[in-house]
């Protein structure tokens, strides 16, 4: 046991890396493969929808496990930086939303679902994305708390902005506060928990190892899971659905030229600037997707909505990888 144990976190670690360089093709696989499962076999997605919050718990705990407690504490004295996160996502992103909401197809539910999605920014995935484009993934790893506590102080407030009190009123408190327990505030206090154990035991740094390892397909689960139990619901709200794709694509696109402005405006250096990009484009789809199956059933459509974005994003991330370092360049080495 003693002479394995050593070699277990280079094996783990080898495998991890060959699952982050194939995992685009394999995020693509696992929307395919849940969206023939949810639509030629309908009860599956039925049976696979009370897995979406343990499989998102799983997920952020290993996101957050990649964030030391001391490099978060560090991270909130890198002022232009935050600054810049906090720009681009809190103040570009709905002044954007607010310039073509009167734009967007017509109904509450269909409105509500764009919302809840584009105003929040990712906390997942981006950090991969980012890093395979050269940014500084750490720098916003350590941003993640701060904007998972932003968005959802912040969400109610933009809903009462942009919809109105009565229409806003429907996303009630209760489920937005167990969404903050059971998918923040736990999975963040375990992943410092471990953190401390792996500082001081072995078999911690081994765990913690293991743990990062999971990474990728825990996101291969979580968009199976999402795609098959979310598109069996879309019936008669397909063309609907549909309507919101191009605003998605334009969001992508627009945001890329923003990102560049803003990280421009922070004077920040190429990494740092390819990662304000990456947190202005990508939104939190995966997490708010709770919010929005608690809603009433008149806004059933809210689900799949939200689950267009992230199929629209997704593949959208696999040309920003390429076009960001052009926008962004390192500079030339004399």
């Amino acid at each position: 046991m003693t002479t394995q144990e050593p070699r277990l976190p280079a094996r783990v670690s080898r495998l991890a890396a060959r699952l982050e360089h194939h995992q685009i093709p394999l995020y693509l696989a696992a929307i395919v493969l849940g969206a023939a499962a949810g639509l030629l076999a309908p009860p599956v997605g039925a049976e696979v929808e009370p897995v979406i919050n343990p499989v998102l718990a799983a997920l952020l705990y290993v996101t957050f496990l990649q964030v030391p407690a001391r490099q978060l504490w560090r991270s909130l004295r890198a002022g232009r930086f935050l600054g810049a996160v906090m720009t681009v996502n809190f103040v570009v992103v709905p002044l954007l939303i607010a310039a073509v909401f009167r734009s967007l197809p017509d109904g509450q539910a269909v409105r509500v679902g764009v919302l809840l999605v584009l105003l929040t920014p990712c906390v997942d995935y981006v950090i991969v994305f980012s890093g395979l484009a050269g940014a500084s993934g750490q720098r916003l790893l350590a941003a993640t708390p701060l904007l998972l506590l932003a968005q959802m102080l912040l969400l109610p407030v933009f809903l009462w902005l942009f919809l109105g009190r009565d229409l806003a009123a429907i996303v009630e408190a209760g489920p937005f506060v167990h969404a903050f327990l059971v998918l923040i505030v736990i999975p963040l206090g375990l992943a410092w928990l471990t953190q401390a154990w792996a500082a001081r035991r072995p078999a911690g740094a081994t765990f913690t190892t293991a743990a990062n390892a999971t990474m990728v397909p825990l996101m291969i689960a979580t968009l199976a899971v999402v795609t098959a139990s979310q598109l069996p619901k879309l019936g008669d709200d397909l063309r609907a659905v549909l309507a919101v794709v191009p605003f998605y694509v334009g969001f992508l696109v627009v945001m890329a030229v923003l990102g560049v402005v803003v990280a421009r405006l922070f004077r920040l250096n190429a990494r740092d600037g390819r990662a304000i990009v990456f947190t202005g484009a990508t939104r939190n789809s995966l997490v708010v997707l709770p919010l929005a199956l608690a809603l009433p059933d008149a806004f059933a459509v809210v689900p799949a909505v939200i689950v267009t974005q992230t199929l629209v994003e997704v593949l959208g991330m696999v040309v920003y990888i390429r076009l960001v370092p052009t926008l962004l360049p390192e500079p030339a080495h004399r």
